[in-house]
């Protein structure tokens, strides 16, 4: 989707497990690298917000397809509105890409935001 490119060496191998796991990494690839993308450009996008915003969020690190940040209280709820909006205009794709946003001051008490 945005011209990743990946050579596939185990495909023109003589033992066929080679050719059967060059096949699913090029059948994964697309996917798993799209994603990738994605969270990168929102992570630039985020970071670009961030910066010309008067929220003192700060990005902390992306685990998989999510970001954490740390946000003073009092900001919250302006800073997850601003993070969901990032996060879902990312890309224009023709399905729309979805996120939420959760809090809490340790991960035991992480927990959805509403509104």
């Amino acid at each position: 989707l945005f011209g990743r490119r990946r050579r596939f060496p185990g495909i023109n191998s003589s033992r066929s497990s080679d050719v059967a796991a060059a096949e699913r990494e090029a059948i994964n690839m697309p996917i798993q690298g799209t994603a990738a993308d994605i969270m990168k450009r929102a992570m630039i996008d985020l970071d670009a917000a961030l910066r010309t915003s008067k929220l003192h969020a700060r990005l902390l690190l992306q685990v998989h397809d999510e970001l954490v940040l740390e946000v003073p209280e009092e900001e919250l709820t302006e800073t997850a509105a601003l993070v969901v909006r990032v996060m879902e205009n990312a890309a224009a794709l023709d399905a729309p890409l979805k996120a939420n946003a959760q809090a809490g001051v340790n991960w035991r008490d992480v927990a959805p935001l509403t509104g």
